[in-house]
């Protein structure tokens, strides 16, 4: 070969090779990063204290492994907090990014069903060409929208059963899952869509959602005597005597005064009909409802032989739940999923685990207005982090969706703590977050009320029965028994927070009268419940 054709054959091969390399750049930039998928596990009524990886009072007597896990390769949230502490509103919340008075669910009584033609983050993935699917408790009256494939409890108005749950499924489908307890039907469906997935090559987004640790707390077979022989230890505000704090004196959710028989698995005397059978079991519900299951003991004995019922039987249903967490975990594991997919763990709302002397929820005060929030997402989240920036539960939407590589819509009213999962904020998401509770007066009869929560303040108006006023310094009293709104000395620092308040409610479009929050509470819509199978 000449020099010139060589000279020519060595411009050739260069060329060649610059448009090679310049073409597969090209298609690398083409080519969009792997999707993350998303597991995300719900409990119902989940408080902090009984998850091991919050270090309550519960946590070396009822360790939870399987979920600590999680907190332990990914992080832990010290401040998620929910805007509605009740079942259906705050799920309503999570899945639309909006407030309980935007997306029009904003009480379980009366409150009519969830409007399933709205904009939610599992329609937003789906279009974006995620799988989606939600198995287990959904509480919303409409069968659920935005989902290739979904099997949700049924029975009860949607709360379910655990024992003989009873399922309504896609297409209409009513499944009785008879002999079941509900939390191992709700785990091998899970498990069973997981593993025979219908879209193989594109992401998932799996809603795993467990009706315990709900009332009445039954737990499945093998968890029966779970901690049979252990004494619980009791809460700092067990004999609370609620002074100063007129509206948690006025709420039906004592341990020692509104537990039913059911709660508490009284065996019901024989040859009862079916609703005497009802009347007998919920008799406690209500005030002034007495009850003892042994006529000889003193008032602090009865107070605590509930308690010691109550709780190792929710901590059983828990201790169910764990496990379930655990297998699924497992599988992620093994099927080579888990470094690719968020893993989150949360719950619709806390619990009152004797705090305060009570059971249940929906106060603003710390136990049930905290959600648990764990999260793992290897090699972006760093394990073992802890968070304490303020959170909501309209919080979910934008953050997943961020995650997943796709747009927030503006109407979303939540925001993306992307920033605190990478660490990469320069100050904190919010200074201050909004709470408005709706609901009475069923069932516990908990005046509706709005308030304010600052790191260290919380300022709460009770405006239906009574027109009250509650503030806490929760530097000084992490445990809210001190009422000091009528302190002289705090009259600045209240102006200063009702005007943020007020900031607050306009930012999020709540700025109405007290006159018309208490027609929302009054509103009597009913729920949905009864579909017939598909022809």
């Amino acid at each position: 070969m000449n020099s010139k054709n060589h000279f020519y054959l060595l411009v050739t091969v260069l060329i060649f090779s610059l448009i090679s390399c310049n073409t597969a750049f090209v298609v690398t930039n083409k080519i969009p990063k792997k999707k993350p998928n998303i597991l995300f596990i719900m409990t119902d009524d989940h408080a902090l204290a009984a998850i091991s990886a919050y270090k309550g009072f519960l946590a070396k007597v009822a360790p939870t492994p399987n979920i600590d896990r999680i907190a332990r390769e990914g992080v832990r949230f010290n401040n998620m907090i929910c805007t509605n502490s009740i079942c259906g509103p705050s799920r309503a919340s999570i899945i639309t990014g909006k407030y309980s008075h935007v997306n029009g669910f904003f009480k379980n009584e009366g409150g009519g069903d969830f409007d399933g033609s709205q904009q939610t983050f599992p329609k937003l993935l789906q279009s974006a060409g995620y799988e989606t699917a939600v198995i287990g408790k959904w509480h919303l009256g409409t069968a659920p929208t935005g989902f290739d494939y979904y099997k949700v409890l049924f029975n009860k108005e949607g709360q379910g059963t655990y024992f003989d749950p009873v399922f309504e499924a896609t297409g209409n489908k009513i499944i009785e899952e008879k002999g079941k307890h509900s939390t191992a039907v709700i785990k091998e469906d899970a498990l069973k869509w997981l593993k025979n997935r219908a879209k193989k090559d594109s992401p998932f987004m799996l809603m795993y959602q467990f009706k315990a640790p709900h009332r009445p707390w039954e737990p499945g077979p093998g968890y029966e005597d779970y901690l049979k022989d252990v004494s619980i230890p009791y809460p700092t505000t067990f004999n609370d005597d609620y002074k100063g704090r007129a509206a948690a004196k006025d709420a039906w959710m004592r341990i020692d005064g509104h537990m039913n028989r059911k709660d508490l698995k009284i065996k019901p005397p024989k040859g009862l009909s079916e609703e005497q059978l009802n009347a007998w079991n919920s008799f406690g519900n209500n005030d002034g409802e007495f009850w003892t299951p042994d006529s000889t003991m003193t008032d602090t004995q009865r107070k605590e032989w509930k308690y010691q019922h109550y709780i190792k039987d929710y901590l059983r249903v828990v201790k169910g739940v764990d496990d379930a967490v655990g297998e699924v975990l497992k599988y992620l594991d093994e099927s080579g999923l888990a470094e690719n997919t968020i893993v989150v763990y949360t719950s619709d709302q806390g619990f009152y685990l004797g705090e305060h002397g009570w059971f249940d929820k929906r106060f603003m005060y710390e136990e049930s207005l905290h959600m648990p929030l764990l999260m793992r997402y290897p090699n972006h989240i760093a394990a073992g982090t802890v968070s304490n920036d303020l959170l909501l539960n309209i919080d979910f939407a934008p953050t997943l969706l961020s995650l997943a590589g796709i747009e927030t819509p503006k109407d979303i009213q939540g925001k993306s703590f992307v920033p605190v999962l990478e660490n990469k904020k320069d100050k904190p998401l919010r200074d201050a977050v909004y709470y408005h509770y709706y609901e009475y007066p069923y069932w516990h009869h908990v005046q509706p009320h709005y308030g304010i929560r600052t790191e260290r303040y919380k300022l709460i108006h009770y405006y239906y029965d009574m027109d009250n006023w509650e503030l806490f310094d929760l530097k000084k009293d992490p445990f809210e028994v001190n009422n000091v709104y009528d302190n002289a000395a705090n009259k600045a620092l209240i102006s200063n927070l009702k005007t943020r308040l007020e900031e607050l409610k306009k930012e999020y479009k709540m700025d109405l009268s007290d006159e018309a929050l208490k027609k929302m509470t009054k509103l009597s819509i009913d729920r949905r419940y009864r579909v017939e199978p598909a022809n």
